[in-house]
């Protein structure tokens, strides 16, 4: 049983404070849970969490996680890569699409190097 409550944060966006940090490098006995490396007084360390917040996880002392800055890019590039696939198919199977940002971008149009447009049907300049 803990004779300390867990600390959870008010918001998503609430760093734990100092006190609660420390508790979460002692219970990993102060290695980095994604790379299984010692963290030094001289490392930075982030704290990350184990369920990323997008797929419900809590911003609770549970769900943080000790980790080096280096670790935690690599485990956040995968992660965005993951939560995109995620929703290019959720907006697929809704039948959301995205429209061209402009005329510009239309496959009959083509934009030279030096900044003017052509028609690629008729070969004329437009602007």
């Amino acid at each position: 049983m803990r004779s300390v409550s867990e600390w959870i944060g008010k918001t998503d966006d609430t760093p734990p404070p100092s006190r609660v940090k420390d508790r979460i490098r002692d219970r990993q006995g102060n290695i980095c849970a994604l790379s299984g490396a010692r963290l030094g007084s001289d490392d930075v360390v982030q704290y990350d969490h184990i369920v990323p917040l997008w797929l419900g996880g809590r911003n609770s002392e549970s769900n943080l996680q000790a980790v080096t800055s280096e670790s935690h890019k690599r485990k956040t590039a995968a992660e965005a890569k993951v939560r995109a696939k995620c929703n290019r198919t959720r907006k697929k199977h809704l039948g959301i699409t995205t429209k061209p940002k402009s005329s510009l971008s239309h496959p009959r149009f083509r934009k030279l190097m030096d900044g003017t447009v052509v028609d690629r049907r008729t070969g004329e300049v437009i602007r």
